[in-house]
């Protein structure tokens, strides 16, 4: 009786175990890799900017890259040519070529 009942305790454990490996599975693939691609791509867009490109912020302005350093950009919003504002590179979501007109 006692390999009966040690064989039963070990296949617990082993579908215990098998349980937390498929959901740690599914987590990453669910959660963890998703937000990675999707900073790989913010990355891209950050580096691929460009002095004269038209940039989308967080905030939903739309304005023109005037000056970029390390880790801000300065934008022009609008056509009063006063409006400039230095921002973080990370509060922008979404960049347009100038040459794409």
């Amino acid at each position: 009786m006692t390999l009966a009942t040690s064989l039963g305790g070990s296949n617990q454990i082993i579908l215990i175990v098998a349980y937390i490996v498929v959901f740690g599975l599914l987590m990453y693939f669910i959660a963890i890799r998703p937000q990675k691609k999707q900073q790989k791509r913010q990355q891209e867009l950050i580096n691929s900017m460009e002095c004269g490109d038209i940039v989308l912020t967080t905030s939903g302005f739309y304005g023109e890259i005037i000056d970029i350093t390390d880790d801000t950009v300065i934008v022009e919003f609008g056509n009063n040519k006063n409006c400039r504002i230095p921002m973080q590179k990370q509060a922008i979501v979404q960049v347009e070529k100038q040459d794409a007109e």
